[in-house]
């Protein structure tokens, strides 16, 4: 069994750490930031990444998007920037379900504007009273005698006030719809969301019975529920390739602090409660990396027969994610503490990642239900 990526997945993991590269100057600015970051956009969109998420045949770098490729790039850019990691990660989320169940036209328009990071997308799942339980959701598509209408509101929404469209996650008579909703459509309007302890590119979504055409609805009536499952069968595990990315910065700088700083006549990093700790950290996210690896390239396959690994290999990466800048922090002292030092973003940037895309909670349910399903 060969546990190296082929020259094709290093060409693109080398291209990822370009580009993170050349962010590093203004990601402790970026990061601050609950809106799109100019110089970061523009860095995005000469690296020619976004091109992973979207298929060749509307200017797509592969086939179809590929969940190792995209898992590599994210760990290269969540290690230097939270903001680049999302403003990338959302340009597959926001729009595989036009990928997925799009019209030709629709493809057509957005898809290649995406690959460019001209269009920023967006899901727009969340509401005050759905979370993880999305059959909550009180966003409301009619049908009327010229097309569809929408009313309701979304919360917490990625990318919100800053993309080309939503993809809406409604409920209709025939069940749980996806909707195509360009942003500039009359009746969408958008307002800040409280800031949480990362910033990100978040806002209140409000739709005051917005009018459709018949085809903005993606999928046939009722197939909203599965395009969410085949979004989150290609995505999912990417966040666990972000949290390993987070972890290993994390480490790289607790090394660098315990290496040089000396206590007790001797550097940290030879003491032995210090010691230990790195090396708990750097196992648990070699642990973490080759479980997300193994997830990913099953999910390159077959994205929804694999999503229980992809759910494991989130839950496995986040949670670990969380314990190795814990660590990192407390073998650094009083310097880990420091307002936006790096490792003092780490910090607060781990805890959103054990809630978003699956919350750990709701992951070990959904394992767990797996797991009894497969033993006999």
């Amino acid at each position: 069994m060969n546990f190296d990526l082929d020259p094709a997945y290093l060409a693109i993991q080398a291209r990822a750490r370009e580009l993170a590269r050349a962010v590093e100057p203004i990601a402790a600015e970026a990061d601050d930031m609950s809106t799109v970051h100019p110089g970061v956009l523009a860095a995005l969109q000469k690296s020619g990444l976004s091109a992973l998420m979207v298929p060749a045949a509307y200017g797509g770098s592969a086939p179809r998007p590929d969940p190792l490729a995209i898992c590599l790039v994210r760990e290269a850019l969540m290690a230097t920037s939270a903001h680049l990691d999302s403003l990338f990660a959302l340009q597959g989320i926001g729009s595989y379900a036009i990928t997925v169940a799009g019209s030709d036209a629709q493809r057509s328009r957005w898809l290649p504007r995406v690959a460019k990071a001209e269009a920023l997308a967006a899901l727009a799942l969340t509401e005050d009273q759905a979370g993880s339980d999305l059959k909550g959701v009180a966003t409301e598509l009619a049908e009327s005698a010229d097309g569809l209408r929408l009313h309701g509101s979304k919360s917490f929404i990625s990318n919100g006030g800053a993309a080309a469209f939503y993809i809406v996650f409604a409920k209709e008579p025939a069940g749980y719809t996806m909707v195509l909703v360009p942003a500039d459509t009359p009746g969408v309007s958008v307002t800040p969301t409280p800031e949480i302890i990362a910033p990100h590119v978040l806002a209140e979504l409000s739709f005051d019975n917005v009018k459709l055409p018949a085809e903005a609805r993606l999928g046939g009536p009722g197939g909203g529920l599965d395009l969410v499952l085949a979004t989150l069968a290609v995505f999912r595990v990417s966040v666990a390739g972000a949290a390993v990315g987070l972890a290993r910065a994390a480490l790289e700088e607790a090394v660098r602090h315990t290496r040089q700083r000396v206590q007790f006549g001797r550097p940290l990093a030879r003491l032995g409660p210090v010691a230990q700790m790195l090396a708990d950290c750097w196992t648990e996210i070699e642990m973490a990396r080759l479980l997300t690896y193994r997830a990913a390239s099953l999910a390159v396959n077959d994205p929804a027969a694999a999503l229980h690994h992809s759910s494991m290999a989130k839950l496995a990466a986040t949670e670990a994610a969380s314990r190795v800048v814990d660590r990192c922090v407390q073998m650094m002292g009083r310097y880990g503490l420091v307002r936006n030092s790096k490792i003092e973003r780490l910090y607060r940037q781990a805890r959103p990642m054990r809630i978003y895309e699956g919350a750990s909670e709701v992951l070990r349910l959904g394992i767990a239900r797996q797991l009894t399903e497969e033993v006999r």
